[in-house]
């Protein structure tokens, strides 16, 4: 599973901000066709995006591409543009429910057939942004084996549901955003938390994501360079914490597994089968963690 601490959208249609994508050390970049493209540009950032792909990608990052929503009719055109090799996934919007999700993947599926692309490549990023939607996370996830995660958008929620957009930790959507991370982590997907919209507010952001991370959240949207380290170092795992997994494997394996033993006691705390776990699910993450960062060192110095 990719990691996706940060998660950056570049407007497809900006030249100017779309040169500076490799400089963004970020896990995701995303070309956004849909709410920062004016109807009038639509077309040029399709044509922009495609040619950008390899661009974005030259940092380490993974790369998405937002396309609009069903409910515009662009969503096929946006696909027809966008899908080539080079392309992690694709952003859907305004998810509602499964059918949605379905009805991308078969659209996905279409043109990896026609365009000689790996079936199942091109991996789906849900956007959950309604009550609806929000109703049929879990069933959306697991509506196509493309899914990798699911994007909680906290703007159009709150219209939706009629409430103040409050950060950091607004009490309004403390129930949805354990919703979104709960569903995600139940469909096995990553979830990935709205952005924090006063982006010069440092504090606040970190003080938020944290929040956000306890959660269970594995990243979040970011609106501006200066979120990115912050963002990183919140969601990867601490030094100790690290350390601590460490050992609990060793001593799991050595004096557990290999002895018949369930539960054991080592300084103190009790290791059984739960705690092992979680300790090799920590250092799993912290695997691919490491393995995007050395990515990310070899571009640089190419």
């Amino acid at each position: 599973m990719s990691v996706m601490r940060s998660v950056f959208y570049v407007p497809g249609n900006r030249e100017d901000l779309i040169a500076k994508m490799p400089k963004l050390p970020v896990d995701v970049i995303t070309l956004d066709l849909e709410d920062s493209v004016p109807p009038a540009e639509k077309e040029k950032a399709r044509q922009l995006s495609h040619q950008s792909l390899q661009l974005a990608a030259f940092s380490g990052a993974d790369v998405y591409v937002r396309v609009n929503s069903w409910e515009t009719n662009m969503t096929s055109h946006d696909c027809e543009a966008v899908v080539e090799e080079g392309l992690t996934g694709v952003c859907l919007p305004k998810c509602t429910g499964p059918d949605d999700i379905r009805r991308l993947d078969w659209e996905l599926e279409r043109i990896e057939l026609r365009k000689g692309i790996e079936l199942g490549a091109i991996r789906i990023q849900i956007l959950i942004e309604s009550a609806k939607g929000m109703m049929n996370i879990y069933e959306s996830a697991n509506a196509s084996k493309r899914v990798s995660s699911i994007v909680f958008g906290a703007g159009d929620y709150t219209v939706d549901m009629g409430i103040a957009l409050v950060q950091p930790v607004g009490e309004g959507l403390r129930w949805a955003r354990a919703l979104v991370a709960c569903a995600a982590k139940a469909a096995n997907v990553l979830p990935i938390d709205s952005p924090y919209v006063a982006y010069e507010d440092i504090q606040g952001f970190e003080e938020d994501t944290l929040y956000s991370q306890q959660l269970g959240f594995d990243g979040r949207l970011l609106l501006a360079p200066r979120q990115i380290e912050s963002c990183h170092r919140i969601y990867t795992p601490a030094p100790d914490r690290v350390q601590w997994a460490k050992e609990t494997v060793k001593v799991f394996e050595e004096e557990g597994i290999a002895k018949g033993v369930g539960s054991l006691v080592h300084k103190g705390q009790v290791i059984d089968t739960v705690t092992y776990v979680q300790a090799t699910r920590l250092l799993q993450e912290m695997d691919e963690i490491e393995s995007r960062e050395g990515k990310r060192a070899t571009k640089k110095d190419s």
